[in-house]
């Protein structure tokens, strides 16, 4: 068996390796967590079908974001103010709790369903509204008319 070749030793994980790994994980979650923002923006997405709902800091970095089909609604129920108002719930919390918003000002963009619904809940979980403002788009020319009518 002169010609065989002998894999090398895979390397083992020691304890003080998977501590590493641990604490960098835990460390990167402390330093998240010890973040403070006292004013956030909400940007609110409502379409016909879903409405998508993230608290910002003024800068536009991300806290929190939830949709209504993150929170498990399918289909038509998704597109219902109840669902918004379900995944609003969850983004305020996280961003009370890790964060400590206080107050914010909304961002409504779209037609849909959900948009006094999210409003109805941040007030409701206690966070203090400075201002309201609709960026819904306007749309300039509209569709193609359709053809004339053959008689």
């Amino acid at each position: 068996m002169a010609g065989t070749k002998s894999k090398p030793a895979a390397k083992k994980k020691t304890v003080e390796t998977v501590k590493k790994s641990v604490s960098k994980v835990a460390s990167r979650a402390a330093k998240k967590k010890s973040r403070k923002v006292q004013h956030g923006i909400v940007h609110i997405q409502a379409s016909f079908n879903n409405t998508l709902i993230t608290i910002t800091d003024s800068q536009g970095n991300a806290l929190s974001q939830a949709s209504s089909g993150s929170e498990g609604f399918k289909g038509s129920r998704k597109s219902t103010p109840f669902a918004a108002q379900v995944a609003t719930e969850k983004v305020c919390k996280i961003a009370k709790e890790n964060f400590g918003i206080m107050s914010v000002a909304v961002y409504v963009k779209g037609p849909g369903p959900g948009r006094e619904g999210v409003l109805k809940t941040i007030v409701a979980m206690g966070i203090k509204i400075t201002e309201i403002r609709d960026d819904t788009g306007i749309p300039h020319n509209g569709p193609r008319p359709p053809k004339k009518r053959r008689v």
